[in-house]
């Protein structure tokens, strides 16, 4: 059996190359905010094993070699930084000493590494676009739906508000998005309002409502800003709208 190692938050394009020249996808849980716990298995077609960090951390590297060699593991498929054990002491040469070991090669898209915290990094600049292309796929991030200020509807335009199941990585700002694969535009900030943070959602054509909300994000459109009051908010959410729905062409 082929196996594959890391933490593979993301499952970015590097990530792919990886398992895709695995049978068995061996996932270290660390803290991951891309992909976080079981989000992983969505975006892959092989078998698994999950490993919280905290429970194998004290394993040493010749533990941990033999726990790869109850599941029937002859050969592994890592990258060239890849380390293992109690204090990382396990290295590339030491794990060739007992698997066939395949060593991939940094893996570059338009001259730029990829690697999770790079993509982190651009998400938190709101570098959606570049950080998609990374990912091989749209960022999304899940939640559901909580009660908002209610002034959406009878003020402004109606959102649906969003709590986060799990600790996402967030870029801060207005985008272009899906909610729930409807095409929406999607504030993330400090509300001009009541200056809480929050996450809301204006779906811009028609919108089952289920109990988890997924939110894609296609393009970044705009810093958030403090407006002083009510109607120059309302006047910018409309220009925000107005640019999403040219963007989807549902004018």
């Amino acid at each position: 059996m082929r196996a594959t190692i890391g933490g593979f938050d993301g499952v970015h394009l590097a990530h792919q190359e990886l398992i895709k020249r695995a049978d068995l996808v061996i996932i270290i849980e660390k803290g991951s905010s891309l992909t976080p716990g079981f989000d992983r298995i969505y975006y892959f077609d092989k078998a698994f094993e999950y490993l919280e960090l905290e429970k194998i951390k004290q394993k040493s590297a010749d533990e941990f070699m033999e726990y790869l060699k109850s599941l029937n593991i002859k050969k592994i498929i890592v990258g060239e930084d890849f380390r293992f054990g109690k204090k990382r002491e396990g290295d590339l040469k030491l794990l060739q000493k007992r698997f066939k070991v395949e060593v991939i090669k940094e893996i570059k898209k338009d001259n730029i590494p990829i690697h999770s915290k790079v993509i982190r990094e651009l998400i938190k600049k709101n570098k959606i676009k570049k950080a998609n292309s990374l990912l091989g796929r749209n960022y999304k991030i899940k939640g559901t739906k909580i009660k908002g200020q209610g002034l959406g509807s009878r003020e402004l335009l109606p959102t649906i508000n969003i709590e986060l199941i799990k600790p996402y990585t967030l870029p801060k700002g207005v985008f272009i998005t899906k909610t729930n694969s409807s095409p929406s535009l999607t504030f993330i900030g400090k509300r001009s309002t009541d200056n809480n943070f929050s996450i809301e959602t204006h779906i811009l054509t028609s919108f089952k409502e289920k109990k988890l909300i997924e939110i894609e994000f296609i393009e970044f459109l705009r810093e958030n800003q403090k407006f002083d009051n009510i109607l120059d908010l309302k006047e910018q959410i409309l220009n925000d709208i107005k640019r999403a729905k040219e963007f989807y062409g549902t004018n």
